[in-house]
């Protein structure tokens, strides 16, 4: 079974303090430790787990600058076979429908079963990437994935609904799927993975290479204009009341009749 698995390089905000930066329109990452997009880490876990199963080969695909290349190799570490990486300045990484363009481009012409990406982006909460991206491949797809089962030419996976509710879908492949966190749990790359990795093939691709004219995928072409970031007013606080329960309840009481809730 071939699958491509697309991966995307993310700040980790976790216990970084966020800044805007001087253009107003990007945020300041110079203090930030970078790494895999989370659900596509389970993304890439699952193509091994299928690869494991069914035999194959699992593809890496990234659109990002060489700074990914780290990212890329652990994901070979952990036994992909090989990766692709667009790096182009022109590309507008802000309009998902452009990046599923530029990915798929990548994909189109060569044989696969499966593509496999996260359900979602951590740095802009964008989940529209792995939908457009089977749109433009012309396949099948399935979104917010918790259970893959391939078969022979059907894929059945079980979806994740509001509610606790589930969804049990069958397709034909060739497929797109986006996965969601918790599906597996994701391995640690081996020291004689890692060493492999090394070794492995990292094609690097530009918009030429991918028959795709800059104009269709740059920033003037998206129908998204991201006009400026900035970081949300604190227009309330909590406040602790201290005391006894009687000069609390009592304090509470005042603030409450002031505040015309009683």
């Amino acid at each position: 079974m071939n699958i491509f698995v697309c991966v995307k390089r993310v700040p980790d905000t976790s216990e970084a303090i966020v800044k805007v930066d001087d253009s107003g329109r990007g945020v300041d990452s110079s203090k930030f430790s970078f790494d895999i997009n989370e659900s596509d880490n389970y993304a890439v876990e699952e193509a091994m787990l299928i690869k494991e199963a069914k035999g194959g080969n699992v593809q890496v695909v990234c659109a990002g600058t060489q700074d990914a290349d780290v990212m890329i190799r652990m994901a070979l570490a952990k036994g992909g076979d090989s990766a692709i990486r667009i790096d182009d300045p022109r590309i507008n990484v802000i309009d998902p429908l452009q990046v599923a363009k530029v990915l798929a481009a990548a994909i189109k012409g060569k044989e696969f079963d499966l593509v496999l990406t996260g359900c979602m982006a951590n740095d802009d909460g964008n989940m529209a990437v792995g939908v457009a991206l089977a749109e433009e491949l012309g396949v099948p797809h399935a979104a917010m994935v918790k259970k893959v089962e391939a078969g022979d030419g059907k894929v059945k996976v079980y979806r994740e609904l509001e509610g606790g509710i589930s969804e049990v879908v069958e397709m034909d492949l060739p497929a797109v799927i986006t996965i969601q966190t918790g599906i597996n749990e994701p391995r640690y790359a081996p020291i004689k993975g890692i060493r492999l990795a090394q070794k492995k093939e990292l094609t690097v691709l530009k918009l030429e290479d991918l028959g795709l004219a800059p104009e269709d995928v740059s920033e003037s072409a998206s129908l998204i204009t991201l006009e400026n970031l900035y970081i949300p007013e604190v227009e309330s606080k909590a406040e602790i009341i201290q005391g006894e329960p009687e000069v609390k309840a009592a304090i509470l009481a005042e603030k409450l009749v002031k505040g015309g809730l009683l």
